[in-house]
């Protein structure tokens, strides 16, 4: 086998900007072997080759067991945890994720997104009213944080003022699944927060949902009453896992894609002169720091990588990151350009895990940007140095002070 990496990766440093690491891992090589991760696993630094295997089915996307597998034997306290995570669209290879993707596509096809955008338009204008901007504010506690989650909810046919709860147990989830070396009390607290989530929509799910008959969580029920979905906790499973993915992707975006546009003036310019960019923005934004900073895949069968054998089960962890900044896909891939003619980066992923809730993302944060640069023009970041949070899978602020003036 090759030899591990010969210091750790994830220090704060790495926290605090890990694309210097990516640049070294990278030049040094496309596959690198690190026991940091889930007890050892295949870190693959390149656009091409993290595109391939997004794509190909010799890698599979039912890993749930290789966070938990050794952590059950000690004590055998997830079983419930597992059965619910395994599940979730994130984790299922085909056929199946074929069947329940489909039932949720329609969802986030981009006519019912627009339809959605004058209330993500309401629910933005209802927190920026809420900030005093006379006095610095924390832009990820009063915006990023609960902007995403209300949109879910809305998607979903919830009530959005009961997100204090929810963005909690998205956390704790976000925690156990972001870390490096999951223990068993992340794991124990995922579970309870995993558990209190699908007890949460279970209690709206035998709700009468005739005020919101286009909601997605009426359109699962509907499934589930004609056998499209297998029972209760796959439905229950899509659920929690939607939101927990709509809710880290979009406020991480939302946090990384401020601090860069603000510490780069130059590119908040471009977007005053012209607001009509911010869709471009967002997708410049998204490549140039990626709330996702990876993803993984078990080897469903053994084959060769770069010279290397790779045995059936081992784990490959793909540097989104990393490639979202490879020079062999992206002229100048340092440099932040919201004019850049977009050739395709990888923070939603590629193939048939491409994210779902792309599109819903992209106008969340493409909303954010046009109401903040039509109130605050001058806005600018009021704190010296950023808050990261301890979490190499999700990159993302702890908070984000910003002056409105």
């Amino acid at each position: 086998m090759m030899a591990p990496l010969e210091r750790p990766l994830v220090d704060a440093a790495f926290l605090s900007d890990p694309y210097p690491t990516y640049r070294a891992l990278r030049e040094t090589g496309p596959l690198h072997w690190s026991e940091e991760f889930f007890g050892g696993a295949w870190l693959l630094t390149r656009h091409a080759d993290i595109e391939a295997v997004l794509r190909d089915p010799r890698y599979s996307a039912q890993r749930t067991g290789g966070w938990l597998n050794d952590l059950e034997a000690e004590r055998g306290e997830l079983t419930r945890f597992q059965r619910l995570f395994s599940r979730a669209l994130l984790f299922l290879d085909a056929p199946e994720h074929g069947r329940v993707r489909g039932l949720m596509q329609a969802a986030f096809r981009p006519e019912a997104v627009a339809r959605l955008r004058p209330r993500i338009e309401q629910i933005a204008d209802t927190l920026l009213d809420a900030i005093d901007p006379a006095e610095p504010f924390d832009v990820i506690a009063q915006l990023a944080r609960p902007l995403p989650v209300r949109v879910i909810a809305l998607l979903l046919g919830i009530d959005p003022s009961e997100s204090a709860e929810l963005m909690r147990w998205s956390d704790d989830l976000a925690a156990f699944i972001g870390a490096p070396q999951p223990t068993q009390t992340l794991a124990l607290r995922a579970q309870a927060s995993v558990l209190a989530l699908t007890d949460y929509f279970q209690q709206h799910l035998h709700r009468s949902h005739d005020a919101h008959p286009d909601a997605l969580m009426t359109v699962l029920r509907q499934a589930r009453e004609r056998g499209a979905l297998k029972d209760d906790a796959e439905l229950l499973a899509q659920c929690a896992m939607l939101l927990f993915a709509g809710h880290e992707t979009t406020r991480n975006l939302l946090g990384n894609g401020l601090y860069a546009l603000l510490t780069h003036p130059e590119q908040w310019q471009c977007l005053l002169d012209d607001p009509d960019r911010a869709s471009g923005a967002v997708r410049e934004l998204l490549r140039y720091d990626s709330p996702v900073q990876y993803s993984g895949r078990r080897v469903a069968t053994a084959l060769t990588l770069h010279g290397q054998h790779l045995a059936r089960g081992d784990l490959v962890l793909l540097l989104i990151g990393s490639a979202n900044r490879d020079p062999a896909r992206h002229a100048r891939p340092e440099q932040l350009d919201i004019l850049r003619p977009d050739p395709g980066a990888l923070a939603f992923g590629s193939g048939a895990h491409a994210c779902l809730g792309a599109a819903l993302t992209r106008v969340e944060a493409e909303v954010v940007l046009r109401h903040l640069l039509a109130r605050w023009p001058r806005m600018r970041v009021a704190q010296a140095t950023p808050r990261w949070m301890a979490n190499p899978a999700y990159r993302g602020l702890q908070s984000l002070m910003l002056q409105a003036h």
